[in-house]
């Protein structure tokens, strides 16, 4: 059967910018039959209640719009707003309805369609939004417990105690997407983006103009979420000592340069928005890239880049070595 044609446009909602509790839930979907339910029960669930969902669905082929459709009847079409995404990628779906939702509300939170959120979500990310100013760009995130395709858990990402940072964003992502909150500011700087601009992941990218641009970084060390691992995963939680090998590899393979490059494109074209300092590492990281071995070492070192975890910075002392970064 097929689906009814999206509306050509979303009507404007009745939720002010001005608002200091409106969340728009960014919900992404594609082929999410399966689990969308059990998230959207969850984000009804929260203790904080001023949200409105857009959901963009990228072409599902499944049950997954006749859900959405159901529950858009429930709790009203104000409540939840369905688009049609732009079919290039999970990334620019995210960018896409961030675009959609930009200006109406207070803040952004970033969805997945087959985790769980916990009741407090929202709650514990708007008490640290709540308390930046209005034009520094601000970014929640945190850690998540992860579970299996039945709902059972099955352990937690990795827990980060360094400080967020854009040294630190030019190594690696900090959080998952599914975790992220952000306030207008970061939103208007997102919006940014130069269309059709190849990006590694929406999250990473989040990270890096956060931290690049002046703002505002808070890792919340407590989940606030199930992360559902299953075989339709597009990027899988970093959990165990079998993942992090995993990637490890991929590094050593070049995978990690590559994304390097992907970013550093990205970041050249947004470089007037840059502070000084981050252009400077920005400079620095790219020449260590290319340099010969001692001069790579040397500006890696003096530059302070790092990753949250032993695991992680051995691995980049290798991928130093063998220039893999």
């Amino acid at each position: 059967m097929q689906n009814p044609p999206f509306p050509a446009a979303m009507e404007p909602v009745n939720s002010a910018a001005g608002d200091a509790g409106s969340v728009a839930v960014l919900l992404c979907t594609f082929n999410g039959g399966n689990f969308i339910r059990e998230q959207l029960d969850s984000i009804a669930a929260q203790g904080h209640e001023n949200w409105v969902v857009y959901a963009s669905d990228d072409g599902s082929t499944d049950k997954t719009l006749d859900i959405l459709r159901q529950y858009q009847h429930s709790w009203g079409e104000a409540r939840l707003l369905l688009s049609q995404g732009p079919r290039s990628g999970f990334s620019n779906n995210f960018l896409n309805v961030l675009q959609i939702a930009s200006g109406r509300h207070a803040y952004y939170a970033f969805c997945d369609q087959d985790d769980l959120w916990h009741p407090a979500k929202l709650e514990r990310a708007l008490n640290w939004l709540k308390q930046q100013a209005d034009n520094t760009p601000a970014l929640y995130c945190g850690r998540t417990r992860v579970i299996d395709s039945t709902g059972k858990a099955i352990g937690f990402s990795p827990l980060f105690s360094k400080p967020p940072s854009f040294e630190n964003a030019l190594m690696q992502s900090l959080a998952g997407g599914n975790t992220m909150v952000i306030n207008q500011a970061l939103c208007d700087l997102l919006k940014e983006t130069p269309a059709n601009t190849p990006l590694v992941c929406h999250d990473w990218w989040t990270y890096l103009l956060a931290t690049g641009c002046g703002g505002n970084v808070c890792y919340d060390p407590v989940p606030t979420l199930d992360y559902r691992q299953h075989d339709r995963n597009v990027i899988g939680a970093n959990t165990s000592l079998k993942n992090r090998l995993s990637r490890l590899t991929q590094m050593l393979k070049g995978s990690h340069r590559e994304w390097n490059s992907t970013n550093i494109a990205a970041l050249n074209s947004l470089s007037p928005r840059l502070t000084a300092a981050s252009s400077s590492s920005l400079r620095r990281f790219e020449q260590a890239r290319n340099a010969s071995l001692i001069t790579r070492i040397k500006l890696m070192v003096t530059s302070r880049f790092y990753r949250q975890t032993l695991f992680g910075n051995l691995g980049l002392v290798v991928a130093v070595l063998t220039k893999r970064i």
